[in-house]
């Protein structure tokens, strides 16, 4: 449907909402994959709406089917209170759900408010870890079945983005095989993860909504949901501390452990860090040929994504060498 207000009122209708009472329709920024409107009604009601890009559109591969990643996100997060949207209906092309308080986390905030949230962000992510999956891997099926151990779903994950980086050309710092070599190497520290446990892997600030009811500044919800896996919990310590390291956090985890977080930074950990954080710049490196990046932003991909990349796998390759006694 070409008219997003048609579309919107047959979507409403099959959620059992009164299509007539749509007022309002805007679209929501800030995604890079998605198209995101708000819906508001005339009886109050507010909703985010989201649908996919057209089949014919180029993506990485991991990206298929990613609406159903994010529903089970959401459900998942809300069966250990989590505040997220909730699903409110879904189908094959789009995703319905109500609307959380609140607005990106953004510079506003002071030192006080940022390590207070800071502290309750680790809380709702430990709840989170707490949630295990039916086996690893993306559960929109984008890239097969999941699978019965870590190490195996993880390779078809790392891999699937590699064969993107080769399929788009995409600017590395490293050739392809390099990198692919690189992590392969470090592989067996993957089997120390036996529970498939809920990965958002896209907490970055701009998914993180704060808000304030009383005139405190609290955690209103946690959103874009759609690159959930199930896997290590150690991952989304890399988009939490995104260019940075996690270990710096001191609040975010005091929080973590409190709630019951394991936040162990040994050798092992720190290589499957290394091992998420290759994976992650290795995505953001080369989505900007799919997404047609203009060039401000391949000029911050290149000077701030490139050496973390670069840095990621020379700690792989120092961890992997033979070191002389």
């Amino acid at each position: 449907m070409a008219d997003s207000w048609e579309r919107a009122r047959h979507i409403l209708r099959t959620a059992g909402l009164d299509p007539g009472r749509l007022a309002h329709l805007a679209p929501l920024t800030g995604g890079t994959y998605n198209t995101v409107e708000e819906l508001r009604l005339t009886d109050g009601g507010r909703y985010v709406l989201k649908i996919p890009p057209a089949a014919a559109v180029p993506g990485m591969r991991h990206e298929r089917w990613l609406l159903v990643s994010e529903a089970e996100f959401y459900r998942s997060a809300t069966r250990v209170g989590v505040p997220t949207p909730r699903e409110v209906s879904a189908g094959d092309d789009f995703l319905l759900m109500t609307v959380v308080p609140g607005d990106p986390w953004d510079g506003t905030l002071t030192g006080a408010e940022q390590a207070a949230l800071r502290t309750e962000l680790g809380r709702q992510v430990a709840r989170l870890h707490r949630v295990t999956g039916p086996g690893f891997g993306y559960p929109s099926g984008a890239l097969g079945p999941l699978a019965p151990d870590w190490r195996t779903a993880f390779t078809v994950m790392f891999d699937a983005v590699l064969d993107d980086a080769r399929r788009y050309g995409a600017r590395l710092p490293r050739p392809v095989d390099a990198v692919a070599g690189a992590a392969a190497s470090a592989y067996g520290v993957l089997d120390e993860v036996t529970e498939p446990c809920l990965v958002h892997f896209d907490l970055w600030p701009g998914n993180i909504l704060v808000d304030r009811p009383d005139g405190q500044a609290r955690i209103g919800g946690l959103i874009d949901g759609e690159r959930m896996f199930w896997g290590d919990p150690l991952a989304d310590f890399v988009s939490l501390a995104l260019l940075g390291d996690i270990r710096n956090d001191e609040a975010f985890l005091a929080g973590y452990r409190e709630a019951g977080g394991r936040a162990c930074f040994d050798a092992p950990a720190r290589l499957r860090l290394a091992l998420y954080r290759t994976y992650l710049y290795l995505i953001m490196l080369t989505e900007t040929v799919p997404r047609g990046a203009d060039e401000q932003q391949e000029r911050w991909v290149r000077q701030r994504v490139a050496p973390e990349l670069v840095a990621a796998l020379d700690e792989i390759e120092e961890a992997r060498r033979p070191h002389s006694r």
